[in-house]
């Protein structure tokens, strides 16, 4: 059912670099078609996915001293291939070592007890970055694809691949616009700002997205469930503009003694991590309350703030 537009200034359609837009878009079974076009466009050509089934995205490891991992999206092809979808909205420290250790997970799981001959089915990992990695700050490629090879730069093994793309160097318009893939990408950045679907996206598949993203179309609890996944993303966006202006500031005046390039590059950083560390913590915990007030539930609210279950059941 839908209900009337309880924020008169908001956007027409969501925005889907939030928790909310992204699972809403992706994480659920009746809007897998969706998934699906998008993981075509993602994949080598060779890899065509036909279907997909969503797997619990809370993975536990074998034993109790295990950490776990929680995915944003976690599914299985007919085939077997296993697929893990993320939006990584900033930076972290060891972003790279979270993704090998989460495609550890669907690796483990497939191992069969008594005998076994140990083939495994291909795990891939796909990470849409709302920043630029470090050390790819003046390549113009936005997506990469990693893959275990040896000294001479052929593959050593082809079922384990690492698949990012990033957002921000991603600057045509829709009149620029030349395949399915940045028509994609194009709506991943840019859906909140349009007003009406564009001409070049009038497609089968986008004319699904555009109505399930329409948030006139969502319920109350709908509506209050995505105002606080924006805060959170507003806020932390917030956060990393205001850390990197301080950390420029730092960073210039620690130049006068250690170099100016130097102490920039080292207060970025640094602001970037105390910010964020200290700003959103306290906005998932009151997203996360406002979550249960709601009425939504411990699944969804997991899902929206990567709390994990003992935390959201302990508030």
């Amino acid at each position: 059912m839908s209900v009337k537009n309880r924020y008169p200034n908001q956007d027409r359609y969501i925005n889907l670099l939030t928790d909310f837009g992204f699972k809403r878009l992706f994480g659920t079974e009746p809007n897998k078609e969706l998934l699906i076009d998008f993981l075509n466009v993602m994949l080598p050509p060779q890899h065509t996915v036909q279907d997909v089934s969503y797997r619990n995205n809370e993975n536990l490891g074998n034993t109790p001293l295990d950490r776990k991992a929680i995915f944003d999206i976690y599914c299985e092809s007919k085939t077997g291939e296993k697929f893990i979808v993320e939006l990584q909205k900033a930076k972290q420290n060891y972003f790279k070592d979270r993704s090998i250790y989460y495609a550890t997970f669907p690796i483990q799981e497939q191992a069969i007890k008594g005998e076994w001959n140990y083939k495994l089915s291909s795990v891939y990992t796909i990470g849409i970055l709302d920043f630029i990695f470090d050390d790819h700050k003046e390549e113009p490629e936005l997506l990469h694809t990693i893959e275990l090879k040896n000294q001479k730069c052929k593959v050593f093994y082809d079922k384990l691949k690492f698949i990012y793309v990033e957002l921000p160097k991603f600057t045509k318009t829709v009149e620029e616009l030349e395949s399915h893939f940045e028509k994609w990408l194009f709506l991943l950045r840019h859906l909140s700002k349009l007003e009406a679907p564009p001409e070049a996206l009038q497609e089968v598949v986008f004319e699904r997205l555009f109505e399930i993203s329409e948030i006139a179309n969502f319920s109350a609890v709908e509506q209050e469930a995505y105002e606080n996944s924006l805060k959170y993303y507003r806020d932390l966006q917030n956060v990393v503009a205001t850390s990197r202006e301080e950390g420029v500031e730092e960073g210039i005046a620690r130049g006068i003694e250690q170099g100016i390039q130097q102490g920039i590059e080292q207060g970025i950083q640094q602001g970037i991590e105390q910010g964020i560390q200290q700003g959103s913590q306290q906005r998932t915990i009151a997203i996360a309350r406002s979550c249960k007030q709601q009425g939504l539930d411990t699944e969804t609210i997991m899902a929206i703030t990567q709390l994990s279950r003992e935390d959201i059941e302990a508030l």
